[in-house]
């Protein structure tokens, strides 16, 4: 079992974009997880990690589809 860690830009206004991606992980996923963890950042930050391992960073891989996300986060596990 594995943990998946969103962190996102408070000041940004990303919770939604990370409630969106929270959920999509837990609808696809939720019985593989040990933990689904939503960590507050700054700075423009919209990452999702599996056990430490980034799967998804907004700062290199630009625009994301909720879709391709979870196949990452499925694929890391």
């Amino acid at each position: 079992m594995s943990t998946v860690v969103i962190e996102y830009c408070v000041p940004c206004g990303f919770r939604d974009r990370a409630l969106a991606v929270q959920k999509a992980i837990l609808n696809g996923l939720e019985g593989e997880l040990d933990e689904l963890r939503l960590v507050m950042g700054d700075h423009g930050v919209f990452r999702v990690s599996v056990d430490g391992d980034p799967v998804y960073d907004k700062d290199e891989d630009g625009d994301y589809d909720v879709d391709d996300l979870v196949r990452a986060v499925r694929d890391a596990l």
